[in-house]
């Protein structure tokens, strides 16, 4: 029906084509896609509220055009529907197809959903980072393993690879007859890893403990132990193979024991200062040990081994070893018996006679090898730690002294080489004699005497000594004090052989060139007097000293040391007669008469100094001396002796004389060397006979 129908209650209602919603209304009602907002059933029951309390605001918008009447018409309806609508009318208000659709209401605020976004974007994301640390690792990989392989190489092996030390043997050093002075023995060194004991209880009796084995203070080892900040502490070097497993066994825990060698002096104190010692890192420091140190250290070896933090090998690895190489022995001239006997009494005669010290050499006339040589105090080589300084000195070489009258023997032979006089020549001498500014006297006081230059000797006076050097002048003097061996280091091996002192001739003052010749204002050793001794004994041939007899080779075998140098000092003719002016003086008449041995033919010369003293800077007390050779008319040994300021008398006839006749009387019966049986042939001693 197309026609207005009224309703109850008298108004007009619209026509039944105003029921049907526009086309564009019914596509807003239609249903929303499946999935859209309209499906949601809160959604519909929202806006179906809406519409009912608020109607559809499209009906009340006024037509846009039309009269004024019908838009009065329409206002009326408006007011219509809004009355009914208060009043609850059931009939909507009629819709005009001219009116303008209605707008879609605006949907309810959708619940706050929490969105995580695209997995496959995370997992891109993952997997770029991973990427990007993994190339860093691989890029340190390739460094370390291919360009710089080598150095880590290098690095690792010297962290795991050690080198140990395998120490050679010492060479052994004996006396002439091979008998032992020096020797080297299995030891062991003990360490100690201070870092395992850190209880103070477990700490005191390791300490105690090791203190009492080592023979070392408990101050000492508790200050090694007292180092936990350190896992390595030498204990000692030198410790008997017996003590260090006996320390083992008692359990001190991080104990090590290494290998190694340690030196002994069988003989103690025997020749002590000639053989010398080995200090605690295995050095040789004085004597033969030090002097010859190379040849008997010989060459440690080395093992290079693999081993792991703990410091233990690690096993099926391999190692690369260098053998040691031993050192040689070395043999000595030396006699044990005769050294023995030297020590003794030389050691007797300076406590006897309050002297500083005192020497003794014994040196074979034919070889000029040293078969004894004496010092006192001597160095004990059993505690030589906490022996003075100058016991290690080997005096009988290094000490320089004026030698006094045994001098006179070189004035003599300068006297008789030059045909400036004969142990016959006659001398006026008196008890004085001034040289340019000093007045110079004899030992004793007399008148003018006339003397024969044998008799001169004998009574050893230095006025006819100083008219004998007046003959033959300075020049010639100094050359045969050259010649003699002075001013010049013996070579030979002897230990600390020093040169003494021997000025030229031209720098000598007034006084000098007289006191040379009896020996005051020349300084030398007690091994170049007993080489001018040796020089005459031996028919004027100087050789040069030596104590080496010869070494070991590398097999073992003995290998003598070369013959010493020989030199023609004077002729043998002078040597025979000086050899019977020295017989003179050990004659009764003679100031060494005490050193004459019952039997034997010996000659010899006392000498007594005034000393002079470095340390006061002046002359103060004497040398005492007495050298000579036995027997003879065929000589084989000359014995020296020497004592330096004695206090218990002066004159070297006196204190040294006694000296060489215990020696010498001891050294011809060990060496069994026979009396000649001659006796000594009449000579003019005195110039009135």
């Amino acid at each position: 029906m197309r026609g207005r129908v009224q309703g109850r209650d008298g108004r007009r209602l619209r026509d039944d084509r105003a029921d049907e919603p526009p086309a564009r209304d019914r596509r807003h009602d239609a249903p929303r896609a499946r999935g859209g907002r309209d499906d949601d059933p809160r959604a519909r029951d929202a806006e179906a509220r809406s519409r009912h309390e608020h109607g559809d605001g499209a009906s009340r918008r006024a037509p846009a055009g039309g009269s004024r009447q019908e838009r009065e018409r329409a206002a009326g309806r408006r007011a219509g529907d809004g009355a009914r609508s208060t009043r609850g009318g059931d009939v909507p208000p009629p819709r005009s197809p001219w009116r303008r659709p209605p707008a879609p209401p605006r949907p309810p605020r959708p619940p706050l959903v929490l969105r995580l976004g695209n997995p496959r974007r995370r997992i891109n994301i993952g997997l770029i980072g991973m990427t990007f640390v993994l190339s860093i690792f691989a890029g340190r990989l390739i460094q370390m393993q291919g360009l710089d392989s080598k150095v880590y190489e290098a690095a690792a092996a010297d962290q795991r690879q050690h080198v140990e030390t395998i120490p050679a043997k010492r060479g052994s050093i004996t006396d002439v007859n091979g008998h032992d002075l020096a020797v080297t023995v299995e030891a062991r060194e003990l360490s100690i890893d201070p870092s395992k004991i850190t209880k103070p209880d477990v700490r005191a009796k390791v300490t105690k403990a090791l203190a009492q084995q080592l023979g070392k203070s408990e101050q000492d080892i508790a200050a090694k132990l007292a180092r936990t900040d350190t896992r390595y502490q030498r204990l000692a070097t030198d410790v008997d193979p017996v003590v260090a497993s006996r320390l083992q066994q008692a359990g001190i825990p991080a104990l090590s024991a290494k290998k190694t060698y340690r030196r002994l002096y069988p003989a103690g104190d025997l020749a002590g200062s000639i053989i010398g010692f080995v200090g605690d890192e295995g050095k040789g420091l004085v004597g033969v040990e030090g002097a010859s140190d190379k040849l008997l250290a010989g060459r440690d070896g080395q093992q290079r081994v693999e081993t792991g933090r703990d410091g233990q090998r690690i096993p099926m690895t391999s190692s690369q070893r260098t053998a040691p190489v031993d050192g040689r022995d070395i043999r000595l001239t030396i006699d044990r018996d005769i050294q023995w006997a030297a020590q003794k009494s030389i050691g007797d005669q300076v406590r006897e006679s309050g002297a500083d010290s005192g020497t003794v050499i014994v040196m074979d006339v034919r070889t000029a090898q040293i078969v004894a040589m004496a010092n006192a105090p001597e160095l004990d080589l059993g505690n030589w730690r906490s022996a003075p300084a100058s016991s290690q000195i080997n005096k009988a070489a290094a000490d320089v002294f004026e030698p006094g009258s045994t001098n006179k023997v070189i004035t003599a032979a300068a006297a008789l080489e030059a045909g400036a006089a004969t142990p016959d020549t006659v001398f006026q001498v008196p008890d004085r004699i001034r040289c340019y500014d000093q007045v110079l006297h004899d030992a004793h006081a007399h008148g003018t005497e006339s003397m024969t230059f044998r008799q001169a000797m004998a009574e050893s006076s230095n006025v006819a000594t100083v008219m004998a050097a007046r003959k033959i002048g300075s020049a010639r003097l100094y050359g045969m004090l050259k010649a003699f061996g002075f001013g010049s280091r013996p070579g030979g091996g002897v230990p600390g052989a020093e040169a003494g002192l021997l000025p030229d001739y031209k720098k000598w003052s007034g006084s000098q060139s007289c006191t040379i010749a009896y020996g005051q204002g020349v300084s030398v050793t007690a091994l170049q007097m007993a080489s001018v001794y040796q020089t005459i004994a031996n028919g004027g041939v100087r050789i040069e000293p030596r104590i080496v007899a010869g070494t070991t080779d590398a097999t073992g075998k003995f290998v003598p040391a070369p013959e010493s140098k020989r030199t023609r000092v004077v002729s043998e003719t002078t040597a025979k007669e000086i050899t019977t002016m020295l017989e003179s003086a050990v004659g009764e008449e003679g100031t060494g008469h005490l050193a004459a041995i019952p039997g034997y033919r010996v000659a010899g010369k006392t000498g007594t100094a005034n000393r002079y003293d470095a340390s006061l800077g002046r002359y103060d007390g004497y040398t005492a001396s007495f050298v000579g050779f036995a027997p003879a008319d065929k000589p084989s040994l000359v014995v020296l002796s020497v004592l330096q300021n004695p206090k218990k008398g002066h004159f070297g006839g006196e204190l040294a004389a006694p000296v060489f006749k215990d020696v010498m009387t001891f050294a011809i019966k060990s060496k069994k060397i026979p009396a000649t049986g001659s006796t000594v042939p009449p000579v003019r001693t005195r110039a009135g006979e």
